[in-house]
């Protein structure tokens, strides 16, 4: 019997986090509640309403989004068969769902729709700083404005997400345009003709992306595609009067909102339903994981959920990043500590612990122990005030209160601490 509660013992302390996993504690919680409380606060300044889908989805909602030839697809996605047979994924992204929750909710008729979401997403990674399996995401979807304005003022809320945070010093936005389709399509056509001249150099890789989706060959990290690619035809030989239009626009925009940016022609999204803006939010203080928030236009997404074409905008911001980034870690609550001295009533010391609760001040008691003991312990909870509890306080209505930062004492009758705890406690 022994044995097995020794064994049980061991196999239940070597269990460890699921490798890129992690767990939010302390001080990495109140950095990541402070990343989502913050983005939440200006997104509901810019008119956003905020949505929660699914974190696991019918598998042909990522795979249609994100294509069969993309790595999170092929590689990367957390897909399962349930009982039933059916064909489940955890979700690695956020905008997919929001735009499958679009359709099925039948909102395609009350547009524009303005979507912050914030929540886990999961994807088959090398773990790696500031990159787990299970991560985070902070993001807006703007659906229904087909604008260069819709832009900008997505660009700009982002932007401002990063300002609340104190980091937008750190970040620079880096801009490109895809153009229109006509655009995209003499763009495809030219880079083929060019990567088709230098198969004998191409990856593997990316010969299956030539004939699938050749754009896909300008995101690939193998070291011989990338000098191919920084002599290929670039976008903006390609775009189109309309195109090129909507790109002088947005830009003449953002030096409307005051945003700098630096035009990046090397930002591409290789599936067709993006084109015109795409963009990122980069930081050299996190080594390769440099992007901080990233996002485009997509408006040919919601018709592949089954929908009508609807135009689209929207980025989304990995919160791990945005909390390694955070200068000023939020600070840990303190809380007023209620210590017994002897043995009072329980039932009233109840009663001014729920007191002061309703009145909205963070109230513990120290259940157990000497005075002297609870004293230690009310220290190592970082405690604001203590307020001592005996019998003859409790009898008299008048209690002794100790401010922990300063020392000083002072009484408090039972109707004060009652009604205005906020006063006594903010002292």
């Amino acid at each position: 019997m022994t044995g097995a509660v020794v064994w049980e013992y061991v196999f239940v302390s070597s269990i460890q986090p699921v490798r890129g996993t992690h767990d939010l504690i302390g001080e990495d919680q109140r950095r990541h509640a402070h990343v989502v409380d913050t983005a939440r606060r200006i997104a509901g300044v810019y008119g956003f309403d905020e949505w929660a889908t699914p974190i696991f989805e019918d598998t042909r909602v990522f795979s249609r989004s994100l294509g069969d030839t993309s790595d999170v697809v092929s590689k990367e996605m957390y897909s399962f068969s349930d009982r039933d047979g059916e064909s489940l994924t955890l979700r690695p992204e956020g905008t997919a769902a929001i735009c499958r929750a679009l359709v099925t909710n039948a909102l395609t008729q009350s547009l524009p729709q303005k979507v912050f979401y914030a929540g886990p997403m999961f994807r088959h990674e090398r773990p790696q700083k500031g990159r787990y399996r299970q991560f985070h995401q902070i993001g807006a979807e703007l659906l229904g404005a087909a604008e260069p304005l819709a832009d900008a003022e997505a660009i700009a809320m982002g932007y401002e997400v990063l300002k609340a945070l104190g980091i937008a010093d750190y970040v620079t936005l880096e801009l490109n345009t895809l153009g229109d389709a006509a655009s995209r399509d003499a763009w495809r056509d030219a880079l083929v003709a060019y990567f088709s001249a230098h198969k004998d150099k191409l990856s593997e890789d990316s010969l299956t992306r030539l004939e699938k989706n050749p754009l896909r060959i300008l995101d690939s990290k193998d070291a011989g595609d990338k000098v191919l690619v920084a002599d290929a035809p670039m976008m903006a030989e390609f775009l189109t009067p309309e195109a090129r239009a909507f790109w002088d626009d947005l830009r003449n925009k953002l030096d409307v909102f005051g945003i700098a940016y630096t035009v990046n022609p090397s930002i591409v999204r290789g599936l067709d339903y993006y084109n015109h803006t795409t963009f990122e939010f980069v930081t050299n203080r996190l080594g390769s994981q440099g992007t901080v928030l990233a996002g485009g236009r997509y408006d040919g997404l919601v018709k592949q959920m089954g929908g009508p074409e609807v135009p689209a905008i929207g980025w989304a911001a990995g919160i791990e990043r945005l909390s390694m980034l955070l200068e000023q870690v939020p600070a840990a609550p303190r809380s007023v500590v209620l210590v017994p001295v002897g043995t009072p009533d329980e039932s009233a010391v109840v009663q001014i612990l729920q007191g002061l609760r309703g009145q909205g001040v963070r109230t513990e008691i120290g259940y157990k122990g000497s005075l002297r003991k609870r004293m230690e312990r009310a220290g190592k909870q970082n405690a604001s005030h203590v307020l001592f509890l005996g019998e003859d306080e409790l009898a008299k209505g008048l209690f002794r209160v100790k401010n922990m930062e300063t020392g000083a004492e002072q009484e408090v009758s039972r109707d004060t601490l009652l009604s205005k705890a906020q006063d006594v406690f903010a002292a």
